[in-house]
């Protein structure tokens, strides 16, 4: 096995990360390194190997890691990296802050950013994937970011550097974002507070917030109509997709299409990742039949299979 670089963090080898995702299915990293902070981060990237590769893992929220686990190092970043702070109606958050954490302190601080408050996840998670729901997304309150590049320098990141679109940026492969700098408009405390209680109780009655799921599974198809035809001005929602085709409730092993909501999977109790990946393919196959239309996934899949047994 390769020599490791020296941390001032924790490296791991051999370290299983089913415990490390929402949905806790998934095989073994090679390495999981959690660093002490950005310099601890920075100088154990300029010093890995360049063939060795690197996955940034937030906090498993809308991931799926594959039965026979991760090759190379996985960096999951934690205490170093979740302060929060507001200044000047900017709010600087740490990669590993949880979104929610984010939305109550900038809201305290008579800063809006309500959305954030039922995204499942950390700061750095939602830069990386360009995070929203209710009409707002991350790009919409971006102003920069720190980041750790795979070659151990630590840089700024402007919005034309990340080309925010719908789900997704331009983060080159292995970069580690740190910490982020929002803006948002400002607001009474008092009524984004009452304004997030009341998406927090409308999310929770109509989403599975209390099963294993990894959120939504599937994006929005964007530019089709109602009836599927090419169309710019209409966004159909990836879960009337799935109930027109019939496949509310369907089962795979341990897994399943939530009862509650169609476009999040659930871990009942034993799904393998296998399970949860293969039912996934199944409902794309059959709404593609049902409806001419090709569901992407929202949900990071990652890492190999399982190894087939002779």
């Amino acid at each position: 096995m390769t020599p490791m670089p020296a941390t001032r963090g924790t490296l791991t080898p051999g370290r299983s990360l089913a415990d490390l995702t929402w949905l806790r299915v998934g095989g073994p990293a090679d390495w999981l390194f959690q660093p002490a902070d950005i310099e601890d981060l920075a100088a154990f990237l300029a010093a890995l190997p360049p063939e060795i590769p690197v996955f940034p893992m937030g906090v498993g929220s809308n991931l799926i890691v594959r039965d026979g686990g991760l090759r190379g190092v996985v960096i999951r970043l934690g205490r170093g990296f979740n302060a929060i702070s507001v200044a000047g109606g900017q709010v600087t958050a740490g990669a590993a802050a949880l979104d929610s954490f984010v939305a109550r302190q900038a809201a305290a601080a008579g800063v809006d950013l309500s959305f954030l408050r039922t995204i499942p996840g950390a700061i750095g998670g939602a830069v990386r994937m360009n995070a929203g729901c209710y009409g707002r997304y991350l790009a919409d309150v971006f102003v920069s970011a720190r980041a750790v590049t795979r070659q151990g320098e630590i840089v700024t990141l402007t919005a034309e550097d990340l080309n925010f679109r719908y789900r997704q940026t331009d983060l080159p492969e292995g970069w580690v974002i740190a910490e982020a700098v929002l803006a948002g408009p400002p607001g009474d405390p008092e009524a984004l507070a009452a304004r997030m209680a009341d998406q927090l109780a409308r999310r929770d009655a109509s989403q599975p917030t209390k099963e294993r799921t990894a959120g939504s599974t599937f994006r929005n198809p964007v530019g089709h109509s109602s009836t599927g035809a090419a169309d710019d001005t209409h966004e159909l929602k990836a879960w009337s997709l799935i109930d027109a085709a019939g496949l509310r409730g369907l089962r795979k092993g341990g897994a399943q299409i939530s009862e509650k909501h169609s476009n999040f999977l659930i871990n009942t109790g034993g799904a393998t990742a296998a399970d949860l990946e293969g039912l996934g393919e199944d409902v794309r196959k059959r709404v593609f039949q049902s409806s001419g239309i090709q569901l992407e996934w929202e949900v990071l899949r990652v890492g190999e299979p399982a190894p087939v047994e002779p």
